[in-house]
């Protein structure tokens, strides 16, 4: 592959990693661009989506009790 082309794949890829991140913004995901650029990796590497959302909620749930067990420490 030409360089011209790595260049070209890469560019479409920052595309659509633009593109997820403006719908993710809309429906108020919480998701950067860093973060969606992992997830559509490990899908693009078979992992399951709704599994891997399933792991986000789970990990901001336990994100917010651990920070709210912090607040009621003395």
């Amino acid at each position: 592959m030409s360089s011209a082309q790595d260049e070209a794949r890469i560019q479409n890829a920052r595309e659509t990693i633009d593109s997820l991140h403006d719908l993710s913004q809309l429906l108020q995901t919480g998701l950067d661009k860093n973060t969606l650029s992992i997830c559509v990796g490990m899908i693009e590497q078979g992992a399951n989506p709704d599994t891997l959302a399933a792991v986000i909620k789970e990990l901001r749930r336990e994100k917010e009790l651990l920070k709210a067990q912090k607040a009621d420490q003395p």
